[in-house]
């Protein structure tokens, strides 16, 4: 096992450079802040929707990028909007990954994320055959969002999919997930929660910032006058939209507010026909926006939505709210109230709550938002505050360095002090 700097650490995800999902781009973040103490490598996929600038760079033929070592495979792209393609999608991924490992040289680390979530059993293999060391990084766990959303049912089948991917997790070497409700999921599932890092994810505090008026995306758009209640990210089935459609239907007599969805995903065509039945005027749609223009868009909200419903709230933390925060800009959200987001949320009294599965409640407070946007303004100061404190990349990168090094220094490590959670968050 070699240790420190020339340890090398192989990341197993179909989402990376240039894709602008935003796994793949917080990923991109941590592996090549990694990279100074670690040989990097990357075994990704295609990406689902390019930066322009990678185009211009020319991004199939690099092998190489900031000091990380990338290996793109080919594998199926089907639409998104049946499971039964993203399903083989996910496979025809993973039967990629695993010829790759044949071929590939034993890494120090193996790291496997969760697009998709059976890269688990790839790393697996890996690990059974060259004996590298195994980290889980989940950025959602499955199959519970499937059950969750409703989407698979809790068959025989599924339960014995879900007792292997848990038999991988508690053979890791180390488990990282973005919250505690997602560390308690797995300690219900027999993880010992003395190997699971809780490390959230960030928002670049730098490249995005607080845009003043006239902001661009406003402009570009001819909606200067309207209060802008925005989605930004993947349209996917996790984020259960319809209810803010729903909401945007209660408010249509409201000509000065505007709900903005902005992004793609297996939803949006769905979304759209449930806007166009409904013949709604006050709801937009936008593609993602370009990297360096993320701060003009997101500063361009005076309220952003970020669902998360009962049912998921273990299985996931929303990666949106940290852009937010670092926009300085509020969020609406319907987590409930036991769940991190919700306590972020209150505690640090950057957004508005509603109860989870009420329509109703998310329009009167949208409602309510629009008539008081001094109080907004001032969630908006906390909110950067917050993050400028909390969510920046190098917090996270750095707490990651530190399960690498645990994972790798042949010198075993006392626990760290707060035993699975790290962040020391600053409270405002």
């Amino acid at each position: 096992m070699t240790g420190g700097s020339n340890a090398r650490v192989l990341f197993l995800n179909r989402s990376y450079w240039p894709d602008m999902e935003a796994t793949g781009q917080l990923l991109t973040t941590l592996c090549e802040g990694l990279s100074d103490d670690f040989q990097v490598q990357v075994i990704a996929g295609q990406p689902n929707s390019i930066d322009p600038q990678a185009k211009a760079e020319g991004w199939k033929n690099l092998h190489a990028r900031h000091h990380v070592e990338i290996r793109r495979l080919s594998h199926l792209q089907l639409p998104k909007r049946k499971i039964w393609m993203k399903a083989m999608n996910y496979v025809s991924f993973a039967i990629s990954v695993r010829k790759a490992l044949r071929r590939l040289s034993a890494p120090d680390v193996v790291v496997f994320e969760t697009d998709p979530f059976i890269l688990a059993f790839e790393a697996n293999r890996l690990q059974k055959r060259t004996g590298c060391k195994m980290v889980g990084y989940l950025q959602d766990i499955h199959p519970d969002v499937g059950i969750a959303l409703g989407k698979i049912s809790n068959s025989l089948w599924v339960r014995r999919l879900r007792e292997r991917l848990f038999a991988v997790y508690r053979r890791c070497d180390r488990m990282v997930v973005l919250s505690r409700d997602m560390k308690r999921l797995l300690e219900a599932g027999g993880v010992s929660g003395h190997k699971i890092d809780v490390i959230p994810n960030w928002a670049d505090t730098n490249a995005v910032q607080p845009v003043p008026e006239p902001n661009p995306f406003r402009q570009k758009h001819g909606l200067q006058d309207k209060f802008l209640v925005m989605y930004s990210g993947n349209l996917g089935l996790t984020q259960r939209l319809e209810e803010f459609v729903e909401a945007a239907e209660k408010l249509a007599d409201r000509q000065d507010i505007r709900f903005v969805f902005i992004g793609k995903g297996a939803l949006e065509l769905q979304l759209k026909n449930q806007v166009q039945s409904r013949g709604l005027q006050n709801v937009s749609f936008f593609d993602y926006q370009p990297k360096d223009q993320l701060g003009d868009s997101l500063s361009a909200a005076n309220l952003h939505l970020i669902p998360l419903t009962a049912s998921l709230a273990q299985c996931l933390m929303p990666s949106k709210l940290y852009g937010i925060l670092a926009a300085g800009r509020p969020c609406l959200t319907n987590a409930p109230a036991d769940s991190e987001l919700h306590q972020i949320v209150s505690q640090q009294q950057v957004g508005l709550t509603v109860p989870p599965g009420s329509v109703a409640a998310i329009a009167e407070r949208i409602h309510w938002a629009a008539n008081h946007r001094e109080e907004l303004t001032e969630m908006g100061r906390r909110a950067r505050q917050y993050a400028e404190g909390n969510c920046t990349p190098q917090i996270s990168i750095e707490l990651f360095r530190q399960t690498l090094h645990r994972v790798t220094s042949p010198v075993p490590h006392e626990p760290r002090p707060s035993g699975s959670d790290h962040r020391q968050f600053r409270t405002l």
